[in-house]
């Protein structure tokens, strides 16, 4: 049984930068589908960034171009390095892993009722 842990948010001004990161206790290969998905006060959540076995990402369009997702195998964690950070980028964030999403559907397209396992989640708050 995979657990995820969560760490990296915090508060930070608009343009700059976090990392959050997301450790995975139990094997993640090849076969899992990762990523990370953020929710706002009142608003539903969201993907954000995925990351499929095959290694191909994707990103929603808010966060194109700023947001990077990665995986370092030998640690068994997975980035999202956040640069040039905007007041809507505001929320609460949650890793989230399933073995069950095909790499072709790994894609923020995959809805959050599609992931068996989360972790606790880390604020990230932006001020502008």
């Amino acid at each position: 049984q995979v657990q995820l842990v969560e760490s990296g948010g915090g508060s930070v001004q608009a343009g700059g930068s976090l990392t959050l990161s997301c450790a995975a206790t139990g094997p993640t290969g090849s076969s899992y589908c990762m990523g990370w998905f953020r929710q706002a006060p009142g608003k539903q959540r969201e993907a954000v960034s995925m990351l499929a076995g095959t290694g191909t990402t994707s990103y929603t369009d808010s966060v194109q171009g700023r947001f990077t997702i990665s995986k370092k195998n030998g640690v068994n964690t997975l980035y999202l390095q956040m640069d040039n950070l905007k007041p809507e980028d505001t929320a609460m964030y949650y890793c989230a892993a399933s073995m069950y999403i095909a790499s072709p559907h790994c894609t923020v397209a995959a809805g959050p009722a599609e992931f068996g396992t989360w972790g606790q989640g880390t604020q990230v708050t932006v001020s502008s």
